[in-house]
C-alpha cells in the first residue's frame, strides 16, 4: 500500500511530498483468501525522500505504524493524503485484492457494483 501524502513537517517544511509505504508481513496463507491484515499492528512503514530521511522512517530504517506517528508528530499540521495506491514491488508475484481499506474514520468496501463507505466504529 502506498500513500502520496505532504508529511507536513515542522523539521522539514519545504517537503511537501512523500511516498508512505507499507511492507506487509508474509503472507498468512497462500493461494487462499487471507483475513483482514491491519497495518496499523503488522508489517513496517517507511517515507520516501526527505521526509525518510528527516523521521528516520526511510526505506533501509522501516518504523512500526507507532514510531511513524510519533515521528510525523513533529508538532506540525497533520500529515495530508493526496492519493492512496495498491502497489506491488519487483519481488514477487502478488495476484489479490483488497477490500475493507480504512483510512482514518471511513472504510472503502470495494464492490462488484461499485464501491460503498462507511464509518468505522
Amino acid at each position: 500500500m502506498t500513500f502520496e501524502i505532504n508529511p507536513n513537517l515542522t523539521a522539514a517544511p519545504a517537503t511537501t511530498y512523500s511516498s508512505l509505504v507499507w511492507l506487509p508481513p508474509a503472507s498468512p496463507v497462500t493461494n487462499r483468501w487471507s483475513g483482514y491484515l491491519d497495518a496499523t499492528t503488522t508489517g513496517t512503514w517507511f517515507l520516501t525522500g526527505n521526509a525518510g530521511t528527516v523521521t528516520g522512517c526511510g526505506l533501509a530504517t522501516p518504523c512500526t505504524f507507532a514510531q511513524l506517528k510519533s515521528a510525523l508528530n513533529d508538532g506540525g499540521a497533520q500529515p495530508t493524503i493526496y492519493t492512496a495506491a495498491v502497489g506491488k514491488g519487483r519481488d514477487n508475484m502478488w495476484i489479490g485484492a483488497v477490500d475493507g481499506l480504512r483510512i482514518n474514520g471511513t472504510i472503502y468496501d470495494f464492490e462488484a457494483d461499485g464501491v460503498r463507505t462507511r464509518r468505522a466504529i
